[in-house]
């Protein structure tokens, strides 16, 4: 099992920041993706809002950094560990917009962006920029196939239900012959859709048991059967890891054993902790106490 990081400071969470990340920058970024690089993790993170209601920001949090900015960041402070969209809300942007985006930072950071990509659930975000909400879920299968079609390809073509594009260039593409699509969500539907057209899936909002649920009835569906290669299964304990005392290594040793036991290939995983130099301790301590996370080619 590998573990990446829901990278604090970039997305604040209510319950689930500490009150120094409101003041932290790019210093503190850099030393949190450097030690993680030098440490082994998988991979960091950084999701996808524009605005946020204020009627909602009580719930979901308001702080959210680009992610293109901010992998791009991270791209140049590190040498190995991947970069993933945690998630983009693909119905916002045109798929040719996100594989040049995409494919521009694959090609800064050396083939190691992974795109993780979402439906969206906020409909006040959808007004916002003027989307069609309820239409959402056609148009974002539709924009899965079109993306990828594209990334990777200087030359993309695809010809679909709401997208229909060919006779273009589009450079810098993506330097990895099949750059990772996890797909996000907390439904069936997400599921069957990474299966489909993912090459993993990254719930959100799920308990341990609804997701043994929901993945002992996936394993026997004709979608789970019938792929080519195992899907990954990216996975976030509910849990804030707590590894400054042996209780709270013990349990989060146990919470690692309960996801392995449901498939998981890679745990995103959040500390609980007071202070940068507690983060970035509790980094260390992951990375020897539990099964040492590896780097993935």
């Amino acid at each position: 099992m590998r573990f990446g990081l829901i990278t604090p400071i970039v997305t604040q969470f209510p319950g689930r920041h500490a009150a120094w990340e409101r003041n932290a920058g790019a210093e503190e970024l850099r030393r949190i993706a450097a030690a993680a690089d030098r440490l082994g993790y998988h991979h960091l993170t950084c999701s996808d809002h524009v605005g946020i209601a204020t009627n909602v920001a009580k719930v979901r949090g308001h702080t959210y950094y680009d992610p293109f900015s901010t992998l791009g960041f991270f791209a140049a402070v590190t040498r190995r560990i991947r970069l993933v969209t945690h998630v983009l809300v693909l119905p916002y942007y045109h798929p040719l917009e996100v594989a040049k985006r995409l494919g521009t930072l694959d090609r800064l950071s050396g083939g190691r962006v992974i795109a993780g990509v979402g439906v969206g659930t906020l409909r006040e975000e959808f007004e916002l920029l003027g989307i069609d909400f309820e239409g959402r879920g056609e148009r974002y299968e539709d924009a899965l196939r079109a993306l990828r079609a594209s990334l990777g390809k200087q030359r993309p073509e695809y010809h679909g239900s709401f997208y229909d594009f060919g006779d273009v260039i589009i450079d810098p593409a993506a330097v990895q012959e099949r750059l990772p699509l996890w797909i996000g969500g907390h439904t069936p539907r997400s599921l069957r859709r990474a299966l489909l057209y993912g090459d993993g899936w990254d719930p959100f909002g799920l308990s341990h048991d609804q997701l043994l649920t929901l993945l002992a009835r996936a394993r026997g569906w004709r979608e789970w059967g019938e792929r080519a290669s195992p899907l990954e299964l990216v996975l976030s304990p509910e849990e804030l890891f707590d590894l400054r005392t042996a209780p709270g290594r013990d349990a989060a040793q146990r919470a690692v054993d309960r996801y392995a036991d449901l498939g998981a290939t890679i745990l995103n995983v959040r500390f609980r902790h007071d202070s940068l130099d507690d983060y970035l301790e509790q980094l260390e301590v992951l990375s020897a106490q539990l099964d040492r996370p590896t780097q993935q080619s």
